[in-house]
């Protein structure tokens, strides 16, 4: 969302940064980023959240969904 600001003050998802002129908003969960890089970082954590639980699932191992975040570690 280049060159605007939400209406109301917001904060990154990822870091806590506050947004500026220049953000992300994911379309899915309409979670707002202050910049690509926060934005890249959230993706690669959750591919690797998902992978992480595809292998669990493969070996038989059924994570609920409190363990998921600590399966990424």
């Amino acid at each position: 969302m280049n060159g605007r600001t939400p209406c109301q003050k917001s904060i990154c998802v990822l870091c806590g940064e506050p947004i500026e002129a220049s953000y992300l908003r994911e379309v899915g969960t309409q979670l707002i980023y202050c910049d690509h890089d926060c934005y890249a970082d959230h993706c690669a954590s959750a591919a690797q959240l998902l992978e992480n639980h595809a292998r669990a699932s493969a070996l038989g191992q059924n994570l609920p969904p409190r363990h998921w975040a600590a399966a990424a570690e």
